[in-house]
């Protein structure tokens, strides 16, 4: 099966083909938190994203016991990049029916489709990033923290004895079930117990050195995961209809003139780089300044405005209703006394 490569640990399994001990590789033995940095995320990706077009399906073709939900929704992966494909091509192998001056006109409609459909993709994706990444600096709390969950699977012979796979998911996936325990130190490695429920709640300005640190913060914590979610939902999307609106201006068709994906001929291929920045930065101009008169004009500045303010608003409600609960509390409460204060 296919396993991602990262912490990896030695573990022995015995080949059903062969009497010789045979020695593999097994990233994770447990459960395990992972650091949440494009690098990690890269690998993540990739590995899904391989396994969703060889593995899973195979395992679902062949009737496997073993396929689950999880892998189900992974590969949700290839239906939407085969569509967006699709979507492109719909718009560009056509062109060779046209008459010269058709399809020259068409070219410049597809090529900005393709683009759209790039940009919706990246934007939708890479705009989560705007909510969790404040969230995180403000409050402490990881809400796209990943983890490796290992899971033991059945095996499908009597000589089957390799039947470890990974999973993937984030702490915070479910919010009624978060994997809390995961968030707990490690004491082999020196860490208190409660050190990130600490971090998380001096920056909620509960105090510090609190007793369960960990009880006192999980309300907040779901609160703000509850929150962020929404946001992400809504700014989302707004971001991905921008990004639409940006691959549509006339200043890409600068781009597509000189576009080249031939890596192997340097001089050509940065030359294409080049001038999809200034495009990139002309398009955005122009979908600033807008065109025409009335609201088309401003229809730019408006989706921009509302791509923005959604995910302001987001951070906003997630941070300050979290901060704002845990003042009330501490007006009723009153932690050098031995009543409530009404």
């Amino acid at each position: 099966m296919i396993l991602p490569v990262n912490n990896i640990k030695n573990s022995i399994y015995f080949s059903a083909d062969s009497n010789d001990k045979e020695k593999k590789s097994l990233d994770y033995d447990h459960d395990t938190l992972l650091p949440n940095n494009p690098l990690t995320n890269a690998r993540i990706g990739m590995d899904k994203l391989t396994n969703a077009f060889t593995l899973y399906p195979a395992k679902g073709l062949k009737g496997s016991k073993n396929a689950n939900f999880y892998e189900f929704l992974t590969m949700g992966t290839v239906p939407y990049l085969v569509g967006s494909a699709g979507l492109m091509a719909v718009f560009n192998f056509a062109n060779r029916f046209f008459s010269p001056f058709d399809k020259v006109q068409a070219s410049k409609t597809g090529q900005k489709m393709a683009l759209g459909v790039l940009f919706y993709g990246v934007l939708k994706s890479l705009s989560k990033q705007f909510i969790s990444r404040p969230v995180n600096m403000l409050t402490g709390v990881d809400t796209d923290q990943p983890y490796a969950k290992v899971i033991y699977e059945l095996p499908d012979s009597i000589n089957d004895t390799d039947i470890t796979s990974i999973e993937y998911h984030r702490v915070f996936e479910s919010v009624e079930f978060p994997r809390w325990d995961l968030l707990y130190g490690n004491a082999d490695k020196g860490e208190k117990r409660n050190f990130r429920y600490d971090k998380i709640a001096k920056k909620l300005n509960m105090g510090e050195n609190l007793n369960d640190s960990d009880q006192e913060t999980k309300p907040r914590i779901k609160e703000i995961i509850v929150k962020s979610n929404l946001a992400k939902s809504i700014s989302s999307y707004m971001w991905a209809a921008t990004g639409v609106a940006l691959a549509f201006q006339k200043p890409w068709e600068d781009y597509f003139k000189a576009m080249t994906f031939k890596f192997w001929k340097p001089q050509e291929f940065f030359k294409s780089l080049q001038v999809f920045g200034r495009s990139f930065v002309r398009s955005a101009k122009a979908l600033y300044k807008g065109e025409g008169v009335g609201v088309s004009k401003h229809a730019g500045k408006i989706l921009l405005g509302i791509a923005l303010f959604s995910s302001a608003a987001g951070v906003i409600n997630a941070v300050a209703g979290a901060k704002n609960a845990t003042k009330q509390k501490s007006d009723i409460i009153k932690s050098n006394e031995k009543h409530v204060v009404s």
